[in-house]
Parts: C-alpha cells; structure tokens; sequence
C-alpha cells in the first residue's frame, strides 16, 4: 500500500509543476494538497509497517529450536531417558554430610561473609576449599587442551546484547541474565563469546571444526530458582564454568555432540566421580537445544544425582541469529555453521562432589589422586580444614 501511495505521489508531484507552468491555479492547488495527502499516508503506512514488523520480529524471537527426531517425547525431567552410569556410589559406614557441613569445609566455606557483601546465594571461599576449587578447573582445562584436542580461549564476561541475541539468551531470558546500566551483559556462560566468535564471519570449511574452552566467571540470577538450592553452593548467582564450544558443519554435529558428552565424562571419570548420562526429552531441553545430554553426578549428601555438565547440539539455530557461516570445500554458496556447547564441567558443583564423595568420619576429605599435582603434592584437608 505504501507503495502505491509512493507512486501516487511522484506522478502528483510531476504534474504540479506542468499546472503551475499553464496557469491552471486550481489543478495546482488540488495537486499540492493531493501531494501533502500522499506524504501524509506514507508516512503513516511506514510507521505501521515498522510496528507490525517489529510484532512478527518479537513473535519469531521466541520460537524455540527444533528437537531432533532421536529426541524422547515427553514434558518434564521425569520424562528424560538415562543412556549409562558410570561408577558406583560409595557405601560409607556414617552418614554423609553436604558439602557445607563436613567439618573440614566449614573453615572454607563463609556464607555468611558473602551475605554481608553480596547477600544470597554468595560464597567466600579460603584456604584448602579455595585451592582444591582453583585445582580443579585448572586441570580440567589441560586435559581439555592437552587430550581433547580443544583451544583454551579467554573471552570477555561482559557483551553486547547483539552477542547474548546470537546465542538466545535474549530477548526470551533476559531475566536470566544482568545488565549493566550502560548497555553490557554479564555472560551466564561464555557459550556466548565463545560461540559468538564466529557471528557475522564466512569461514573455509578447511577451518573447522573450531573446538574451544575457556574458563570464566559466570553470572545468573536464578529469577525462577526462588526456593530451590537455597543452601550451600549448589545454586550461586557468581559461579566459574570451564566451557567447551565446537563450531563445526551441520552433518558432523551430531559426531562432535558425542565427541563433546565424552569429554565432559573423561573430566568426571578421572576424578573417580559417579555419575550418569541422560537423553533430555522434548519438553526439558533448552531453548536452542536440538538435542541434550545431561551428566549428573552421584552427591552423597543429598543421596541423589545432580546435573553437573549438559551438553547440547544447537544445529544452525545460532547461527542462523548471528549470521555464521561457512564455505563449503567443494563450492557454492556459504551455508550456515553448526553449534554446539557443553559444561566440561561447572566448577563449583565439581568441588560440592570431590568433598561429598571423598569425605571421611573424622571430618576431613580425601581428595581426587588427579589433582595432587596442582596441589603441591597434599592429597587431603584435614578435620580442621587444611590440606595435608
């Protein structure tokens, strides 16, 4: 319609100055309001336009990805399917403690500091539970780097809104997420820089797969959590993920998807961890998710599996929203990347295991043998909270 109007327009326009030109006052002025009509209508034809756009643009924002057609039917976590466990849950001769209660932990552990600084669902970590945290994630990183093949990266935690958009954190989770007061995002993982890497870019097929990690801070707000893991660190609004990203062409997804589960359980293998991997059904996988494994490992504490690691294949979803693509080797025109993303692992609920499982009836926990290396040799933490 606007169009037309458009049109209407420029012939008014034209025949304006023939009529001025021949005298013909009142075919100029019927011209000139004709003209100013048409301007008018234009104007307000484009404003609806950009409205009913801007609707349509809102309403495909939220349409989730499409699960695959491997992916179990269903509504809830109770519908997931567990594929395999690994590791048996120790029988302890006492019964267990979470993490927060075993003596050897509490020295370390300061909640209630972190309450006067930040308020809920802080933590000040010191002393032995700090280092053994700081070990962990460093050794994930180089079994990552050097077993896994993957490129450790170190990304900004603070992006642009068009970066959180690419990875569908935005607009549908933005609730999710912190925004500072100029703009910014705090990263709820750095899935979003990492994955975003490649927004905007036309690779050479030559190039991938691209396989990344990084370690990083990590910001949620937990705005539908209200309630649940209100104790303990299990649930933190500050946390630090070691991450692992692969950016590869759409028919390798599903091979790097399990090369990526695999690397995820080598973490939680290596550190005598139990656990056990699931399939997400249709109606518990995430917004960008094709297709989703979770690992949740064995807390004794708690006497039940918790998720530690999910690792998900997001097809070109993402990258159809930050516009990634690649150059297929054999010619044609770019297509659009595949992306996939997974925990390798969440640190702090790698640490709640290591001290549920290795806790001992004196108070004190005996630590994974892998990470005696990056512990200066110590292979535990007293009762009294020290590593010895």
């Amino acid at each position: 319609m606007a169009g037309t109007a458009t049109a209407e327009q420029n012939r008014a326009s034209k025949e304006v100055g023939a009529a001025k030109a021949r005298g013909d006052d009142a075919e100029f002025d019927r011209l000139r309001a004709l003209v100013a009509d048409k301007k008018a209508e234009i104007a307000q034809l484009t404003t609806e336009a950009a409205e009913e756009d801007a609707r349509l643009r809102a309403a495909l924002e939220v349409i989730p990805n499409l699960p695959l057609d491997q992916v179990p039917d269903g509504r809830t976590e109770n519908d997931n399917v567990e594929v395999r466990r690994w590791g048996s849950p120790r029988n302890f001769d006492f019964t267990p403690l979470e993490h927060f209660d075993i003596p050897g932990v509490k020295p370390g552990m300061d909640f209630e500091t972190a309450a006067k600084l930040s308020g809920a669902r802080f933590v000040v970590l010191k002393g032995a539970v700090i280092r053994v945290h700081r070990a962990l994630a460093q050794f994930m990183l180089d079994t990552h780097i050097t077993e896994h093949g993957l490129q450790e990266t170190w990304t900004p935690v603070l992006v642009k809104s068009e970066a959180m958009y690419g990875t569908g954190n935005l607009p549908k989770f933005a609730e999710d997420s912190y925004q500072t007061t100029n703009g910014w995002w705090l990263v709820p993982t750095s899935e979003v820089t990492l994955t975003n890497i490649v927004a905007g870019e036309i690779l050479d097929e030559s190039a991938l797969p691209l396989r990344m990690t990084a370690h990083t801070q990590c910001f949620r707000s937990e705005a539908g959590s209200a309630g649940k893991d209100t104790t303990g660190m299990l649930r933190q609004h500050q946390f630090e993920k070691v991450e692992m990203v692969t950016i590869c062409t759409p028919e390798t997804a599903l091979a790097e998807h399990d090369r990526m589960t695999a690397c995820a359980e080598a973490i939680l293998q290596k550190l005598d961890l139990p656990y056990r991997t699931i399939v997400l059904c249709t109606g518990d996988m995430g917004f960008g998710s094709q297709k989703t494994h979770d690992m949740e490992v064995w807390l004794p504490g708690q006497n039940r599996y918790r998720e530690i690691s999910s690792v998900s294949t997001c097809g070109q979803f993402q990258a159809r929203r930050m516009n990634g693509r690649y150059r297929p080797a054999g010619g044609g025109k770019p297509e659009f990347v595949a992306t996939l993303n997974g925990s390798g692992l969440a640190v702090g609920r790698c640490l709640i295991a290591v001290l549920e499982n290795g806790q001992q009836a004196d108070g004190s926990v005996n630590l994974p043998s892998v990470l005696k290396p990056y512990l200066g040799g110590k292979t535990r933490i007293t009762a009294e909270g020290t590593l010895a």
